[in-house]
């Protein structure tokens, strides 16, 4: 495709996706649709100009004004994700020579704003939890997120599906602390495997393969995921409990169920039970009080724990969506809880890294309900055999430690978990 075209068509991509009125990913796929001309390498080039920019839309608002000619042009030149060359041969001698200059900035003389390209109210609590460890984060979260796969432990063993991906040619790698994931570099079609096709793998972040792991549930148990979405955690909750028992896939969104009835067909797993529920004190809901052996709340959170992935929520959310959120998750977490037997498991966990949706939620239900007991995530995991365990905790009420998960110490995405049993 001539570098004239793909530049317009980066910078058309660029502007309808800063208009932050709908997630970037779903602005990307329309874009796709409507304009079946483009190839796969152009459509990488596009994609991954687009996220580019919303990873280092600081720096690229401070930048582009020296430019000429539409400001989504001059950021999707910024941002552009192909050779230096090709690139040029798309540009004006006067863009030319902007880029240049604008190349030759040095890091250090930026401000940190421009460098860490976060918003002011996230920064903040993040350098309060990380210290030294913020600006290694924040390296972390320009870098694009590994592909991760979760291999059925139902029907496949992970080193068979190794051997079978590495016929294709495709290199993965064993997950270091999920026992069933696959970690592979670069974005194969994964839609042509049989491996996927037979349902053999799903793709899954390792982060939210232990948040399954954590739920440890057994066979012939009622499990709920409660906010299952498109049910990646309930595939994985599923396998472990060899279908066998029963397993309520609930969510407020039939939409986001039916993402999961494709996968669940291929995942050969007839203990799945998905249902739309109206809201989490929805009549279903009260039906199962006190019967349940095991409820994981995946709960609706800001998702910044995912910003390899969704750089532009950091854009999208604010101070005021996240208190929104909290006051959800409480109310989701209290009733959920009331679906816990005497004796049963509760896992309440989120993909973000503020601590008002983490700890500040697991610390207050632990107040208001003295019949649940924390566990040590920690201790959890390493009776289920997870090596580097002692690495994935941090401090909890009552010392009892939290699943605290980081890009750039983990390689997983963001996520949070905390446990109890109820007495």
């Amino acid at each position: 495709m001539h570098p004239k075209a793909l530049l317009e068509a980066c910078a058309d991509l660029v502007g309808l996706v800063l208009k932050f009125d709908h997630p970037a990913d779903q602005v990307v796929s329309r874009f796709f649709r409507e304009h079946r001309e483009f190839g796969p390498r152009e459509r990488a080039t596009l994609a991954e100009t687009v996220y580019t920019v919303l990873r280092k839309k600081l720096l690229f608002d401070h930048l582009s004004p020296s430019g000429s000619g539409p400001k989504e042009r001059r950021m999707a030149i910024l941002g552009f994700h192909g050779p230096r060359d090709f690139l040029k041969s798309a540009l004006s001698d006067v863009e030319k020579r902007w880029l240049d200059n604008c190349d030759a900035v040095k890091p250090d003389d930026l401000l940190e704003r421009h460098r860490h390209n976060l918003p002011e109210w996230l920064v903040a609590p993040l350098k309060a939890q990380l210290g030294d460890g913020f600006w290694p984060l924040v390296e972390s979260l320009q870098q694009p997120a590994p592909l991760d796969l979760r291999v059925n432990a139902l029907t496949d063993k992970r080193p068979d599906v190794q051997k079978e991906l590495a016929l294709a040619a495709i290199k993965a790698v064993a997950t270091p602390f999920s026992p069933w994931g696959l970690r592979i570099d670069g974005k194969p079609a994964l839609a042509k495997l049989d491996a996927f096709a037979r349902g053999a793998v799903e793709v899954q972040d390792e982060g939210s393969q232990l948040l399954a792991l954590l739920l440890d549930a057994k066979r012939g148990e009622m499990v709920v995921d409660f906010c299952a979405g498109a049910g990646g955690k309930t595939l994985a909750i599923g396998a472990t409990m060899r279908n066998t028992g029963r397993l309520y896939a609930f969510d407020t969104s039939a939409h986001r169920l039916d993402a999961l009835k494709p996968r669940l067909a291929r995942s050969k797993l007839s203990n799945v039970h998905p249902a739309a529920i109206a809201h989490e004190r929805d009549e279903r809901i009260k039906r199962l009080a006190g019967k349940i052996d095991r409820v994981l709340v995946d709960a609706p959170c800001s998702g910044l724990g995912t910003l390899r992935r969704n750089p532009d929520l950091k854009w999208r959310q604010s101070p005021k969506s996240v208190e929104e959120l909290t006051a959800k998750q409480t109310a989701i977490l209290q009733s959920a809880a009331r679906l816990v037997k005497s004796g049963g498991r509760l896992v309440y966990a989120t993909c973000s890294v503020l601590p008002e949706e983490n700890e500040a939620i697991a610390e207050a239900f632990g107040a208001a309900n003295p019949d649940f007991e924390p566990q040590d995530v920690v201790e959890v995991l390493s009776g289920l055999k997870v090596a580097g365990a002692e690495g994935l905790g941090a401090g909890g009420e009552g010392g009892k430690r939290y699943l605290r998960l980081w890009p750039h110490r983990h390689a997983t995405d963001g996520f949070f978990a905390a446990v109890w049993n109820r007495k």
